[in-house]
């Protein structure tokens, strides 16, 4: 019963590839997230998000707090841009988490899946009760950005993209990087360190970046971010990283 209760969870969630022709290209509608995707361990932890997700008032769900680093703060390394070979590209990764969105235009929360690979990346937005709200993807094509209405919308680069679209941009240059804890290697960075030369804190691209909360270790990664706040003049975003699966 309960199996079927987590399975039910999930195929809310679910959306499937359908296949259309618009402008003489092919635009698939966002892709289902149902049970047999996932392993029993990803469908409870799914589960739990979606239920977190819809109930905020349940303990551990997503909310927005302004977060300082003053008191965990031992030093600041300024960081220029790597050259050349030095620039390697983000650790591939595939993660589900919650996140929750709060601007002069809109506040809003809900789940993402988040795949990255070297050559491209697939997020998935849900809203809290799991209902797709965008599919936006990233390869050397450049980004698509698919609606829950199935229209399609294509762009360069996904920060311009999401502002148009979803009304708050992400920084997903920036972000591959951040997410795990590291800054971007492309561009000049200011980094906080506690006194264990754990980074609580990244300053990059105009972006703020906070880190309250690490997951154990996990393979060559010591430490992975769970809990990280990011700042963008008056944008703020919070994202809770529930299950983490690196490469």
């Amino acid at each position: 019963m309960c199996r079927s209760f987590f399975n039910g969870l999930l195929e809310i969630a679910g959306y499937f590839w359908i296949n259309s022709e618009s402008s003489n290209r092919t635009v698939k509608s966002l892709k289902l997230l149902s049970p047999w995707r996932f392993s029993a361990n990803q469908q409870i932890i799914y589960a739990g998000i979606l239920i977190c997700s819809a109930f905020p008032w349940i303990s551990g769900c997503v909310t927005l707090t302004d977060q300082t680093t003053a008191d965990t703060t031992v030093k600041t390394i300024l960081i220029e841009p790597a050259t050349g070979a030095q620039a390697a590209p983000a650790t591939d990764f595939n993660l589900l988490g919650r996140i929750s969105i709060q601007s002069p235009n809109q506040s809003s929360s809900g789940s993402f899946r988040w795949q990255h690979l070297a050559s491209s990346d697939e997020i998935l937005l849900f809203t809290p009760l799991g209902q797709a709200v965008a599919e936006i993807t990233k390869d050397q094509e450049g980004v698509r950005l698919i609606t829950s209405k199935l229209e399609a919308f294509y762009a360069n680069d996904v920060e311009s993209l999401t502002e148009e679209i979803l009304g708050w941009r992400l920084p997903l240059e920036g972000l591959q990087y951040w997410i795990q804890g590291m800054h971007s290697p492309v561009t000049a960075a200011e980094k906080d360190l506690d006194n264990k030369d754990q980074v609580v804190a990244i300053r990059q691209d105009g972006w703020k970046i906070y880190y309250s909360n690490y997951t154990p270790a996990q393979l060559n990664h010591p430490l992975l971010p769970r809990v990280l706040y990011l700042t963008y003049e008056n944008l703020k975003i919070k994202l809770v990283i529930d299950n983490w699966k690196v490469e």
